[in-house]
């Protein structure tokens, strides 16, 4: 495995406040309306973070892709965070959208990133369509974030970069750790399979579920990657107390971030950061 040559690349902190699944009976801190989310993305900018990967509900609280609602949670989130933060669009399936109900709402809302499952975007036979798809992301200057579960998903990620399916341009991977494990937990070693695949070919960064997150976090922050915190995975401290705030979750990793001598990157720093 090789080593990562961009270690001490400025480090970039996205915070996931919410999820498609928890509510208010999971943390009651939650944030679910535009402003809360709005409020959320504030207090964790001051903590480190410059991107918020973005779920928005509907009036149950349950999942939803609706423009409108992505619309009025964005502007509230920009009236108060200016451009001190990207806003990341999810286009999460959650068992409930197609392949092409998820590309609708990114053709439609065109936000400044989306998070993209590979799994669901690309199911077997729909290379042509995701192809189409991830050029127009291109031309559009939407930040994609390639989501993989394992490394046998990782190459096959790779393998559509080389055919041609997936632009090399602004490639951001985010692997996800203990998804599909007994319990939904994980732990920092679930993080070497990828990283001997992927062979330190494009930006990186890590999300893991349960209560060892921040060790996984730390283990990317030290090995040259970036993370991606929040509620929606776990919303315990590393000390196994339960978080006030997704802040509290983005002011550990910024911690260790300082001890190995890595900056947080600023919201206007990330597409030169993955672009090197």
């Amino acid at each position: 495995m090789n080593i990562p040559t961009h270690k001490l690349d400025p480090l970039i902190i996205t915070v996931a406040p919410n999820g498609a699944r928890k509510t208010k009976k999971d943390h009651i801190g939650l944030p679910i309306s535009p402003d809360e989310l709005a409020k959320d993305a504030y207090a964790c900018i001051k903590a480190g973070a410059s991107m918020i990967h973005l779920h928005v509900r509907a009036d149950d609280e349950t999942h939803i892709l609706d423009v409108a609602r992505y619309r009025e949670a964005t502007s509230a989130i920009q009236n108060l965070c200016g451009e001190d933060i990207i806003i990341q669009a999810t286009t999460e399936a959650v068992g409930q959208y197609s392949a092409p109900e998820q590309m609708k709402l990114v053709r439609e809302l065109r936000p400044q990133s989306a998070s993209l499952a590979i799994g669901e975007l690309v199911p077997e036979g729909g290379e042509a369509a995701a192809k189409e798809f991830f050029q127009e992301l291109v031309l559009q200057n939407i930040l994609p974030h390639y989501i993989v579960y394992s490394a046998g998903e990782l190459r096959r990620f790779l393998t559509l970069v080389n055919d041609g399916i997936i632009p090399e341009d602004n490639i951001f991977l985010l692997f996800v750790l203990g998804r599909y494990s007994q319990g939904q937990t994980s732990h920092p070693s679930d993080l070497l399979p990828f990283l001997a695949v992927l062979e330190d070919r494009f930006p990186w960064s890590v999300c893991a579920f349960g209560p060892l997150e921040h060790a996984s976090a730390s283990a990317a922050v030290a090995l040259g990657g970036h993370v991606r915190v929040g509620f929606e995975n776990n919303i315990f401290l590393k000390n196994g107390e339960i978080a006030d705030g997704n802040a509290n979750l983005v002011s550990q990793v910024t911690s260790v971030a300082s001890a190995v001598g890595r900056p947080t990157a600023a919201a206007s720093e990330i597409y030169s950061i993955l672009q090197k």
